[in-house]
């Protein structure tokens, strides 16, 4: 669901970015008055565990399209919702600038898609509600897909306003709608498993397994990932008749040529991916103990 810069135009992509930086502080702000030290070792490990997860592309069977866990209700369920946005945020951010996966004029769309809608829409209404009730698997699954089939409503509604889907929003919709299902639902039964999991066992000792997990994940199961187009990809060349994409102006000539230039883990070979994990598990530990020296030093 990464959107790219071509389906995003300044007037949707710029203040997307700065509803995320918004965000983003606001979330920083909740998360340091709730986070804890015991907390750094299974935000840093999850977070790794997530940017692994969307390394998979499973194939989804009869449609020629393949998709990826998102991982933002995971990480909700498991972290709270702030420090689940902060940590979507941190894995959105290295995708971006490291691997060009997702533009950065649409940086603020996919946080808000992949992040927001879930941790501070689904999470609260959906998985919440249902935890409380002790029923985390079923929560879980139906969070995930709502999660999801919000996200691609965001998409399509971010496409029309951004003027690259011309015409064939219904169909548009219906084919993001429809792809992402199946992906939801996969994404449901793992984080519903992950989940149960973690209430059974230590938390150190499961985010130490977690943490082994993401490398396996990037440095050996990511190069068998399906090759073939991603839900997003497989909707746009449905129609694709209907779709123009903005590489016009300065902005996405100054954006693209930027991150051309930061790209440097493009190829996404095995070490490429294991550099990126723990870019991402660095900057989610400079995260965590940013909470924690902040909230210290007022003691």
């Amino acid at each position: 669901m990464h959107l790219g810069n071509g389906i995003i135009c300044p007037v949707t992509g710029i203040p997307m970015l700065a509803l995320a930086g918004v965000t983003a502080f606001y979330a920083y702000k909740k998360a340091k008055k709730e986070f804890i030290k015991d907390k750094i070792l299974p935000a840093v490990s999850l977070t790794a565990l997530v940017f692994g997860l969307q390394m998979i592309n499973f194939a989804i069977p009869q449609t020629g399209s393949s998709g990826h866990i998102v991982g933002a209700i995971l990480l909700a369920a498991l972290l709270g919702p702030y420090t689940a946005f902060l940590a979507m945020c941190a894995i959105l951010l290295v995708q971006a600038v490291f691997f060009a996966d997702g533009g950065l004029l649409a940086l603020g769309c996919n946080i808000f898609n992949m992040g927001f809608l879930a941790c501070f829409a689904v999470y609260p209404l959906l998985y919440k509600p249902l935890a409380e009730r002790k029923r985390m698997f079923s929560g879980a699954l139906i969070a995930s897909v709502a999660a999801l089939q919000l996200g691609s409503i965001a998409v399509v509604a971010e496409g029309a306003l951004s003027g690259s889907i011309t015409g064939r929003l219904g169909d548009f919709t219906l084919l993001m709608q429809g792809i992402h299902l199946p992906i939801g639902i996969i994404e449901g039964i793992v984080t519903g498993a992950i989940i149960i999991a973690a209430k059974f066992v230590d938390m150190k000792k499961f985010s130490y397994s977690m943490g082994a997990f993401a490398l396996v994940l990037a440095g050996i199961i990511s190069n068998f990932a399906s090759q073939m187009p991603d839900g997003l990809e497989w909707a746009l060349l449905n129609i694709s008749d209907s779709v123009v994409e903005q590489t016009q102006g300065v902005i996405y000539a100054v954006l693209e040529t930027l991150q051309a230039k930061t790209a440097i883990f493009a190829m996404a070979s095995s070490l490429e991916n294991i550099a990126g994990l723990i870019s991402v598990a660095l900057l989610m530990y400079l995260a965590s103990l940013s909470f924690c020296y902040k909230k210290e030093t007022k003691i």
